[in-house]
């Protein structure tokens, strides 16, 4: 599956609940688990928290936490809100 069809997958969807629903069939519990940290990699990088704190916080490589860096230094992530706490 590549990027472009499942962004028109998401879009589709009318209502979050069959957003949700169509990730939970799509994906296993640790895949959603996985997808959750790196959000929160990005809020907190973008709320200014330190690489090696986000990495002891959300219990994840550095080189996770550096690979949401370059994305981020490529402009990805606009929609992404900043968010000191994320880890929380």
């Amino acid at each position: 599956m590549t990027i472009n069809t499942l962004a028109k997958l998401l879009k589709a969807q009318p209502t979050q609940a069959d957003i949700e629903d169509l990730l939970e069939g799509l994906l296993t519990p640790k895949e959603l688990e996985e997808i959750e940290k790196r959000v929160k990699i990005i809020q907190m990088m973008k709320a200014g928290v330190p690489h090696l704190e986000i990495a002891q916080k959300l219990n994840v490589g550095i080189t996770t936490v550096s690979r949401g860096s370059r994305q981020l230094q490529r402009g990805s992530f606009s929609q992404i809100k900043p968010n000191k706490d994320a880890w929380r």
